[in-house]
């Protein structure tokens, strides 16, 4: 039983670090019109991590201007 909530909680760990990179390099590649926008959200993403990254992906990526 442990073996595989280990291999849950490694599965998980990745997926949540693939998601990091690509909220990271979502956030780098999309043009701001305030680059203070973008230093935000890098630092938001970077911080908050996990929580961070949904929240671009979910909220930030729609309201950029």
């Amino acid at each position: 039983m442990s073996s595989v909530f280990g291999i849950f909680v490694v599965l998980l760990s990745l997926a949540a670090l693939v998601l990091w990179i690509w909220a990271l390099v979502d956030i780098v590649k999309t043009n701001f019109t305030d680059s203070t926008q973008k230093l935000i959200w890098v630092l938001v993403v970077l911080l908050a991590s996990f929580v961070g990254s949904i929240l671009w992906l979910v909220w930030g990526r729609h309201n950029v201007r």
